[in-house]
């Protein structure tokens, strides 16, 4: 009987953490992801589920913490909705449940891989890596833009504080590029 284990995106059994400087990156396991989907005329019965499920759905370029769900605009009537991993590990199908068939709903947790970024002021970092104004924008703000040739996810936690959602496939470019620009900075 094979015995299987759950592994990072870099093939381990624990999250990458590496420091540079005053900068730490995290890799976050422990988020559970879901992409939900306004089906045609039914904005408003989302809209409804959605708040009584207590999955914020946000405005344009904004994440929103909710409880037990926090989310993020990706495109128009689309969002990623995130969750602990321990308590929505079947993050999908808990929204089908809530949400019922006024959203299509897909699992994401293992396309993408998570960084958490902390430091005093991550801008001079983020300047190097993508196209973002960074310091401009307000805490909440999320956008798709590029790093290092690969579509990702930027949500603005706070100046020193931000999530970066990359395709899980390229976990180690994405890392090499921002540890990298960090070698640049520090």
């Amino acid at each position: 009987m094979a015995s299987l284990q759950p592994l990072t995106a870099f093939g381990k059994r624990e999250p990458v953490s590496v420091t540079h400087g005053p900068l730490t990156i995290t890799e976050r396991t422990d988020i559970a992801l879901a992409s939900v989907a306004v089906r045609k005329g039914r904005a408003a019965d989302l809209a409804k589920a959605a708040e009584k499920a207590g999955a914020p759905l946000p405005g344009p370029s904004l994440h929103q913490q909710g409880s037990p769900c926090s989310a993020f605009w990706t495109t128009p009537e689309m969002w990623f909705v995130e969750a602990p991993f321990a308590s929505h590990e079947l993050i999908a199908d808990l929204l089908k449940s809530a949400l019922g068939d006024a959203a299509s709903i897909t699992e994401q947790t293992d396309a993408w891989v998570a960084f958490d970024l902390a430091a005093p002021d991550l801008a001079p970092l983020l300047e190097r890596l993508c196209n973002v104004d960074y310091p401009s924008k307000p805490e909440g703000y999320a956008t798709r833009t590029v790093m290092e040739h690969l579509g990702v996810y930027l949500i603005k936690h706070g100046p020193g504080a931000a999530r970066i959602y990359g395709p899980r496939s390229s976990a180690e470019s994405l890392l090499h590029a921002i540890e990298t620009a960090a070698h640049s900075v520090w």
